[in-house]
């Protein structure tokens, strides 16, 4: 990789993949808080695959934890919905995935 002073270096690297596998293989007690953590989003995500109302309920939560109001969290998901049917309506139509398509997705 490329280093401030603009020489190559050799470093490690790894994608968040590789890195949650990482953490996941640390046997460490200052890592099991984040162990259990990364169990909590798995067993979330896999409970939302079971049931989608879910993750519209987790969205809504953390619009509200971060302040939004009620009026603009349903503005947000509206949009989100509406943008969802025109990117649906483009594909029905043969519209192939460029830019402008991938910028709505």
């Amino acid at each position: 990789m490329s280093a401030p002073d603009g020489k190559m270096r050799l470093t490690d690297v790894a994608n968040t993949e590789q890195l949650l596998r990482i953490i996941q293989s640390i046997p460490s007690t200052k890592a099991e808080p984040f162990k259990l953590w990364l169990a909590e989003v798995g067993r979330e995500r896999i409970e939302e695959t079971i049931d989608p109302e879910l993750t519209i309920n987790r969205a809504l939560e953390t619009y509200l934890k971060k302040g939004y109001s009620r009026e603009w969290i349903n503005q947000r998901l509206q949009a989100i919905q509406v943008r969802k049917e025109l990117t649906d309506e483009w594909r029905d139509r043969g519209v192939q995935q460029g830019k402008d398509f991938a910028i709505l997705i």
